[in-house]
């Protein structure tokens, strides 16, 4: 059975839902003002002939037509990245401000915190963490072509990690685009559900609120922690959310974003969640022709 006809409660038109999963998914880039302007990105594109549209949510995002962002010379001096368009959704929702401290979690190959970075003008410091250390040659690498200065590298498990290295001892923001089942990738990579079971969806879910509970505690009160996942499962996405409702000090924010989403569900199968997740957002491929992706946004209250 397709794993996706689980969810086929969950979402308003099952008929859509699936034809979108279906779909190639659009190529879209992320301008990169570390680098340049969007209106020198938008130039050179005019000159190379790259078809593009705006995305209305987000002013750094454009949509290509047809090539892929690593064929285009803008990629190669880093004033573009390639970037799946739900993707840049975590990051704008954790707003981050230039000088702040900031910590991915989970953060290789690096597509959300170098956006973290441009959105803090490449100021304060964002620490990228990730437990993968084959993933985080990746990380460093789009670091350096996109000129991000103020990123600090860390190879530990997000869900003990320790701020000994450093001269702070708690971060103004944290962002835990946590590890998952992937499900809401199947638009880019059809081969994303093959793999899938109940089993590790429960065993992912074990991980996700390990970390999210340590990003709570590593920030400091009154500052915000943003969860993502890019799975329909509630399972990793509004039971997370339940879990640290219950045992650590936070709650839950509401938050308007331009996206079609739809609420958190507080029922699935035999479990209920805290009513809160109801202000947690779910994206459906049918809303936006986008991928799958669920967001959360925390404010830590000890």
């Amino acid at each position: 059975m397709n794993p996706l006809e689980r969810y086929a409660p969950l979402v308003d038109d099952r008929d859509a839902f699936f034809a979108a999963c279906e779909r190639p998914l659009p190529s879209v880039v992320r301008v990169n003002p570390i680098k340049a302007p969007r209106s020198r990105v938008c130039d050179a594109f005019d000159e190379e002939g790259v078809g593009y549209e705006p995305v209305t949510w987000n002013d750094s995002l454009l949509r290509l037509d047809e090539r892929g962002p690593g064929t285009t010379w803008p990629y190669y001096h880093g004033w573009i990245h390639g970037q799946e368009e739900v993707s840049a959704f975590p990051a704008t929702v954790l707003d981050p401000q230039p000088g702040e401290r900031v910590w991915d979690a989970c953060a290789a190959p690096g597509s959300k915190t170098t956006q973290l970075s441009a959105l803090m003008d490449d100021t304060g410091i964002v620490v990228g963490n990730d437990n993968n250390l084959g993933r985080l040659s990746a990380l460093r690498h789009n670091a350096e072509r996109l000129g991000v200065t103020n990123l600090v590298v860390t190879h530990q498990d997000g869900r003990s990690f320790s701020l000994k290295p450093f001269d702070f001892d708690e971060f103004d923001r944290a962002l835990v685009d946590a590890p998952c089942s992937c499900e809401g990738t199947c638009r880019k990579n059809p081969t994303a559900l093959e793999g899938w079971t109940l089993n590790h969806v429960h065993g992912v879910a074990g991980v996700q609120k390990g970390i999210l509970s340590r990003a709570i505690q590593a920030t400091k009160p009154g500052g915000t922690v943003v969860y993502s996942t890019c799975t329909f499962a509630p399972e990793e996405n509004e039971a997370v959310i339940d879990y640290v409702l219950e045992n650590e000090d936070c709650k839950v924010v509401p938050f308007e974003t331009p996206l079609e989403t739809a609420p958190g569900v507080t029922e699935w199968e035999d479990e209920t969640f805290d009513p809160a997740v109801t202000d947690t957002h779910r994206v459906y491929p049918h809303f936006n022709d986008t991928g799958g992706f669920y967001c959360a946004k925390l404010e830590v209250t000890a």
